[in-house]
């Protein structure tokens, strides 16, 4: 089996968002503080908790633009926070039942007939059957409701 690991937002990539650099759609991220749990940080991959400083910008998790490079609304936390790395599915694939993986080849489009709504307790599997297949590059876990991105999955 393809052993995987959960890719989060490149710390270069926080930083500057938390220095109110534009985001994807050339806007200054918004600086919000939380009201309950719902927050999910796409830098530690953990829920940004309540009563705590946020960020919600466009985010897009491609290199480039191109017609398959989406862009969504993302949270992270507005103070520094370590990066997520490791292969245990990370506490922000934890919260809802079900998500959306995708594979996107090695030009970063999607690989038509790899998007599917997964259980959470398959998440691993799936995407370990996904990046088995030389086509795939990495896979993108977005919310099942949504569609906002939650990660990238790599090879590990």
């Amino acid at each position: 089996m393809t052993t995987i690991t959960f890719t989060a937002m490149p710390s270069d990539q926080a930083a500057s968002y938390r220095c109110g650099e534009a985001d994807a759609y050339g806007l200054a991220p918004e600086r919000r503080m939380t009201s309950g749990t719902g927050y999910p940080c796409r830098h530690c991959l953990s829920d940004i908790g309540d009563g705590k400083p946020y960020l919600t910008l466009a985010y897009r998790p491609f290199p480039a633009l191109q017609p398959y490079a989406e862009t969504g609304p993302i949270f992270m936390h507005a103070e520094e926070c370590p990066r997520y790395v490791g292969e245990d599915v990370p506490p922000i694939l934890k919260s809802s039942p079900d998500y959306i993986l995708r594979g996107y080849g090695h030009d970063d489009r999607i690989v038509y007939g790899t998007g599917a709504v997964t259980l959470r307790e398959n998440v691993e599997s799936r995407a370990a059957e996904l990046l088995a297949r030389p086509d795939i590059a990495y896979v993108h876990v977005r919310s099942a409701r949504n569609n906002c991105y939650q990660c990238r999955i790599d090879r590990a």
